[in-house]
């Protein structure tokens, strides 16, 4: 079962397509983060998915949020798929332990093994105050977004 929201978000620490270490903790205080869980790098749905998130990147950097996508792909992978399609933010692998991350969040699919589709906005405080999950085969739309990004804001 996925957290709810007003939970505190499970700190973590992995690699990104780079291979450079990112904690979620890095940010608190400073930017509030989107967590995008994706099944695979390369394929379809979710290759719109974040090339809409990429052309919509703007929509997050006014907010001062971070926008992170995490799968089980490794960081090589991760790199190749980043660079073809122009991502400027950080794709962390969450391939060892496999999809501990994503089991920590309650949205790893054990019988496939990858995460479902699932996003977390995660404020300064480290506090989720919106989250969504979309069924299997069915992408995330950006009004979502938009929704969730909208609670972040301090009323």
């Amino acid at each position: 079962m996925a957290l709810e929201n007003d939970t505190q978000a499970p700190d973590f620490e992995l690699v990104n397509q780079f291979g450079e270490h990112v904690q979620l903790s890095q940010f608190r205080g400073s930017k509030s983060v989107a967590l995008v869980f994706f099944p695979l790098a390369f394929s379809g749905i979710c290759s719109n998915e974040l090339c809409e998130l990429r052309d919509n990147l703007q929509l997050f950097s006014d907010g001062a949020v971070e926008l992170i996508g995490i799968s089980v792909d490794s960081k090589h992978a991760l790199r190749v798929w980043g660079e073809q399609e122009g991502y400027a933010f950080n794709l962390l692998s969450d391939f060892w332990p496999h999809g501990g991350v994503a089991k920590e969040y309650g949205v790893f699919l054990e019988a496939k093994g990858f995460a479902n589709r699932a996003t977390f906005l995660i404020d300064q405080g480290g506090i989720i105050r919106a989250s969504f999950i979309t069924a299997p085969g069915e992408a995330r739309s950006m009004d979502a977004y938009r929704a969730a990004l909208d609670e972040l804001q301090p009323a």
